[in-house]
């Protein structure tokens, strides 16, 4: 008798194992199939849509706009510093992810002698904002270099010289961070001004400027990819007055920029005052929403990039960024997220009086999209058995941005999701402000992190 209830145990044993060995391949192919398709997706759909198509060889540079099939436009062709930088960091990082393919090494260089030769000022320093096709600066247009231009000059520099070991490209990028250590640092409140003179003197809110403007503010954007363009330089360049900065914005986005909320606040007074309408009418605040409201894309966005600085830096077991990261996620899943179709909605508002921000735009654009997809697993990662299911989100975000933002005809991303603006999809594809980097950083990120969790 006690031999076959020892049978009978063992044979239950071997039957639990194999289930649990089964359950264990299951997962882990599911996961490399996860990864696989974005793997696809992030080569064939996005980088060879773009590359070597956008490759200006007559003029220098990158071409910028594009029809939705994904035609060079003939009629404009502006090239402004922030699209051309992320131009040169997308072919930078492709030529380190897929060597065997060399026109990232020659698009990177391409693209690295324009901003050279064309994008920096010369005589005063700093990155044009805005350039012509064959490289003329366009001040009527844009009068003003910004700290948020150059960050994405430093940015790209420094990725090009990780790439290639070209050692112009990281003595570019140093002497960009030390311009805007001389003329856009801010030695008493700390941060960066974001609007310059040509000479690189900060500038001072005029007083008849509309209350709509932002010139003349300090703000979360410019701050968050300054974060991240010093964070990419320092994994380069271990320099002591660098790291300085880079722990200044940490500290900087994470204690002041990011509230108790868990949100961003968009603008701020020089002193780091907030700008905010929430006393005023709810027509005021509409008007003025573009200075004001909770932008959930940039919460997840930045929730990462937190992260990623911390890990640069060295900050073991930093466990207030994390908390900090993990909040501003959870705010994000709690009151932008779409819970029918999945996607971070683009616009909230917290009105005087109301304990939960209303959503006051609920179009999905595609670098939320995508930024969302790696934040959510890198929040699975460190918390994967939490109650807001990561995983699951990223699962049924990947699935969103399959059906309604990813043009898989004519290739790329559509700028919004197609359940809120179908008409986007004949829109153009590419422009000053779209290009490919959110959607390669985001899912060379979640690609990477999907292959860690088969370990």
């Amino acid at each position: 008798m006690k031999l076959k209830i020892n049978l009978f145990f063992l044979s239950m044993l071997f039957f639990a194992s194999c289930q649990s060995a089964e359950k264990s391949e299951t997962i882990e192919s599911k996961y490399q199939i996860l990864a696989d398709q974005m793997e696809t997706s992030l080569r064939e759909n996005l980088l060879e849509t773009w590359y070597p198509k956008a490759i200006d060889l007559d003029s220098g540079g990158y071409f910028s706009n594009f029809t939705f099939d994904f035609q060079r436009k003939e009629d404009s062709q502006e090239k402004m510093i922030v699209t051309q930088a992320r131009h040169l960091w997308s072919n930078s990082k492709a030529a380190i992810r897929y060597p065997y393919q060399s026109h990232y090494t020659e698009g990177a260089k391409h693209g690295f002698e324009f901003l050279r030769d064309k994008m920096w000022d010369q005589e005063k320093g700093g990155f044009y904002q805005l350039v012509n096709r064959s490289g003329q600066p366009l001040l009527d247009k844009s009068p003003h270099k910004t700290a948020y231009g150059n960050s994405f000059g430093i940015y790209a520099l420094a990725a090009y010289f990780g790439a290639t070991g070209d050692s112009a490209g990281l003595e570019m990028a140093v002497k960009a961070f030390q311009w805007l250590e001389e003329h856009s640092h801010d030695p008493v409140h700390k941060g960066y001004f974001q609007h310059l003179e040509q000479d690189g003197t900060p500038v001072v809110r005029p007083s008849d400027t509309p209350s709509t403007s932002e010139l003349g503010y300090k703000d979360q954007n410019s701050s968050i990819h300054l974060l991240e363009a010093l964070t990419e330089l320092y994994m380069v360049w271990k320099d002591p007055v660098l790291k300085e900065r880079l722990e200044e914005m940490l500290l900087l986005v994470r204690d002041t920029i990011t509230n108790d909320k868990g949100s961003l606040v968009l603008f701020f007074q020089p002193d780091w005052t907030p700008v905010s309408f929430q006393d005023q009418s709810e027509a005021v605040i509409m008007e003025h929403k573009g200075l004001d409201h909770v932008s959930y894309g940039h919460d997840v966005e930045t929730a990462y990039l937190l992260l990623e600085s911390s890990h640069v830096l060295g900050w073991e077991n930093d466990q207030v960024t994390l908390t900090k990261a993990k909040k501003m996620v959870d705010h994000a899943l709690m009151y932008g997220w779409d819970n029918e179709l999945a996607g971070f909605f683009d616009e909230g508002y917290y009105f005087l009086g109301e304990e939960k921000p209303r959503v006051i735009k609920d179009t999905k654009n595609w670098w939320a999209q995508s930024e969302g997809m790696n934040t959510l697993l890198l929040m699975a990662e460190y918390f994967p058995q939490d109650e807001w299911d990561y995983f699951g989100k990223f699962e049924k975000l990947w699935q969103y941005n399959q059906d309604y933002l990813i043009d898989h005809e004519h290739g790329d991303w559509y700028s919004g999701g197609l359940d809120k603006q179908p008409a986007l999809k004949t829109a153009d594809k590419g422009h000053i402000w779209k290009a490919n980097y959110h959607q390669f950083r985001a899912m060379q990120g979640a690609v990477e992190r999907l292959r860690g969790f088969e370990d």
